[in-house]
């Protein structure tokens, strides 16, 4: 179609050459628990298709957050906003950047589903059917997210719901599913793997959230406070809302969002306990997820206990 389209194919295999890959893992982890043979290489594809989701997600996420970075480096937007200022090219940079972010999601959302279904196995139909519910989860937990963010104050429970089809369906129960239902597993198998999801998958975003407050950004890859800074109503913020007092309330009121209010908002989290809260939260639902996974059996704490640390025992 001509050189024009090499830097857009060029950016979209670049961006899926970072990250954590923990969604084709645990779709690897569903494959292995319900029987799949670990050197089956038609499961490759399969798994390896959910990058071009989490891609698809995370380029249009910081569009709509305004991230200046993703993984250490400019995000998509800003990238291509320099290319066309560097360039001296006709036009609004800005726009242009907006325009190619919205494409190169649009286009790692379609190479997901191709990919997926250029997998040899004849499960894929059965599993395509939760890899259609992800994509529907992930889209719907966005929107609660974006509504949540017009709100004054969101509850711990309206942000709880946010973090289960945002992020616990879309990271961890889905991609279990597919991998299970790819290996021909049972309905009973996969309700169990949903007891073992959900709670990890919000222990997962709730770590996540803590590092966009905490976290190191040598490591992290996101500036400090970031999440402050863009006004996420996360459940970090929601328990800080419930455990401070009328001042605290204020400054949150205030100064969610903003720049120069970063550093207060971050002593505010620590000091009204709800650092310590969220923690707490992280602790119940991994004791939750690996109950969940001990009743499984088999191969699955073997499988599935190793994940379930990197999901929420990491600093990136």
């Amino acid at each position: 179609m001509g050189p024009d389209l090499d830097e857009l194919a060029d950016a979209a295999v670049s961006f899926v050459a970072g990250g954590k890959r923990l969604r084709p893992q645990f779709c690897f982890a569903g494959w292995l628990v319900a029987g799949g043979r670990a050197d089956d290489p038609a499961i490759v594809p399969a798994a390896a298709a959910l990058e071009w989701l989490q891609g698809s997600a995370l380029v249009h996420d910081d569009l709509m957050d305004g991230s200046d970075t993703r993984r250490g480096r400019p995000s998509v937007h800003r990238e291509f906003e320099a290319r066309h200022r560097d360039g001296r090219r006709e036009g609004d940079s800005a726009g242009f950047g907006e325009s190619v972010a919205v494409l190169l999601g649009d286009l790692m959302l379609s190479w997901c589903d191709e990919m997926f279904r250029a997998s040899a196995l004849p499960t894929v139909p059965a599993a395509l059917a939760f890899l259609d519910l992800c994509k529907t989860e992930v889209v719907a937990g966005q929107f609660l997210d974006v509504v949540g963010q017009t709100r004054a104050t969101l509850s711990v429970a309206e942000a709880m719901r946010v973090v289960r089809f945002k992020s616990a369906k879309y990271t961890v129960e889905r991609p279990l599913h597919m991998g299970a239902a790819l290996a021909g597993a049972g309905d009973g198998l996969i309700a169990s793997l949903s007891d073992v999801a959900l709670p990890l998958g919000e222990a997962f975003q709730l770590r996540d959230d803590v590092l966009g407050v905490f976290g190191d950004p040598a490591v992290t890859g996101k500036p400090a406070g970031d999440d402050l800074r863009e006004g996420k109503r996360t459940v970090l913020v929601a328990r800080t809302h419930e455990l401070t007092d009328d001042a605290g309330r204020a400054l949150l009121a205030e100064g969610l969002g903003t720049a120069d209010a970063v550093a207060a908002l971050t002593d505010l989290i620590r000091t009204s306990g709800a650092w310590d809260a969220v923690e707490a939260d992280i602790a119940r639902l991994e004791a939750e997820a690996d109950a969940a996974i001990d009743r499984i059996g088999g191969t699955a704490p073997e499988v599935l206990g190793p994940l379930a640390l990197i999901a929420t025992r990491r600093s990136r």
